[in-house]
C-alpha cells in the first residue's frame, strides 16, 4: 500500500486542582495586579512562589510583593503562534526576573520582531483587561524604559477578598499524526469492517494493531493477516467516572480483547451485558458504528467461555 494516512490530532483534557495558601495568594494577587513571591530559608525570593523550599524541603509561607518590572534573562522568538497561545501575533518567550525576585518567571513579550529583543532588556507587565485569578491575568510583558522597581520586596499577608481556591488548567497536545504504512493499512481495513494485523517472519506472531515491526524480535513485518472478528476477553476494568464529552453511561467495562488469530490483545468497550457479568474468557464480537470507521463496542457471542489455557499468554 503506497498511500499513508495523515490527519490533525488534538489530545485535550481539563485538569482541575485545588490551591494551597501560597498558590492561592499568588493567583489571587494577579487578579488584583499584585505579584507575590515567597522567601526561602536562605533569603531568596521565588517568583512564582512554591510551597516548599527546593533546597531544604521546608514549608514556605513568608510572602512578599515584588515589582511589576524586571529584566529579561533569556528568550526565544516564536514566529508562528499556535492556538490558545497568549498572543496571536509573533512574540518572544521570555524568562523575566522581576525587580526584587531571585528567580525568573516564564511568560511572553510583545515585541515587533526578534531584533527588538535582547537579554538584559527591561520590561514590565501588561495586565489583562479582565482578570480572574490565573497566570493569564498577565497578558504579556512589554518593553519598559522607566525607573526600576524596589530591589527589596515588601512583606505581604497574602490575604485578599474572595480568594481563588482552585483552577481548571487545560492540557492540550495539538499535532499532525502520520500512522505510517502498517497502521494506515489497519485503519483502511477498518473502513471495510475488517481487522488486519501483521505476522513476524521470525517468531510468526501476529500483532494487532500492527506497528511495522515485531516488538519481540525487532524485525520488520509486512505479511498482512486478517484476524477476528470474534475474540476473547483476557482482562478488564469497570469504569465508574464519566468522561467529559463521552456519551457513555457509567459504569461500563473496558477490556483487553484477544481477537481470534492475534497474538496481542487490543482495547475495546464491552456492552450488551450487565457490567458485573463481564468475565475473563468471555467470547465477544464487534458491533460497528453506523457510518464510522471503527468498532463501537464488543458484545457477547453466546459461545461457551474460552478455556484459560487458550489465552493465558495474552493476559
Amino acid at each position: 500500500m503506497s498511500d499513508v494516512l495523515s490527519a490533525p490530532l488534538v489530545v485535550e483534557f481539563p485538569f482541575t486542582r485545588s490551591l494551597g495558601p501560597v498558590q492561592s495568594a499568588f493567583l489571587t494577587g494577579l487578579r488584583e495586579r499584585t505579584v507575590l513571591g515567597v522567601r526561602t530559608d536562605d533569603g531568596t525570593v521565588l517568583v512564582p512562589p512554591v510551597e516548599y523550599d527546593p533546597v531544604t524541603a521546608n514549608e514556605l509561607g513568608d510572602l512578599v510583593e515584588v515589582a511589576p518590572t524586571g529584566t529579561v534573562t533569556t528568550w526565544a522568538w516564536n514566529p508562528s503562534p499556535r492556538r490558545d497561545q497568549p498572543l496571536d501575533t509573533p512574540f518572544a518567550w521570555v524568562l523575566v526576573r522581576l525587580d526584587g525576585a531571585g528567580t525568573s518567571l516564564l511568560h511572553v513579550l510583545d515585541a515587533p520582531g526578534p531584533d527588538a529583543v535582547r537579554t538584559g532588556m527591561r520590561v514590565r507587565i501588561r495586565w489583562a483587561a479582565t482578570r480572574t485569578g490565573a497566570i493569564t491575568d498577565i497578558a504579556c510583558f512589554e518593553p519598559y524604559e522607566g525607573e526600576p522597581g524596589p530591589t527589596e520586596p515588601a512583606p505581604h499577608s497574602g490575604e485578599f477578598t474572595d480568594p481563588v481556591t482552585g483552577i481548571v488548567a487545560p492540557a492540550c497536545l495539538d499535532y499532525v499524526h502520520t500512522p505510517g504504512r502498517a497502521q494506515s493499512a489497519y485503519i483502511k481495513a477498518l473502513e471495510e469492517r475488517r481487522t488486519v494485523g501483521e505476522r513476524c517472519p521470525a517468531c510468526r506472531k501476529v500483532y494487532v494493531p500492527p506497528r511495522g515491526a515485531c516488538p519481540t524480535c525487532g524485525v520488520a513485518t509486512a505479511e498482512q493477516v486478517e484476524v477476528g472478528p470474534r475474540g476473547t476477553v483476557t482482562t478488564f476494568c469497570i469504569v465508574n467516572i464519566k468522561a467529559k464529552n463521552l456519551d457513555i453511561e457509567v459504569p461500563y467495562v473496558y477490556a483487553h480483547i484477544a481477537l481470534d488469530g492475534a497474538d496481542l490483545a487490543l482495547h475495546g468497550r464491552i456492552a450488551g451485558i450487565p457490567y458485573d457479568q463481564v468475565r475473563m474468557g468471555l467470547r465477544v464480537e464487534p458491533v460497528w458504528s453506523e457510518g464510522a470507521r471503527h468498532v463501537d463496542h464488543y458484545r457477547p457471542t453466546g459461545e461457551p467461555d474460552a478455556d484459560y489455557d487458550t489465552y493465558k499468554e495474552l493476559v
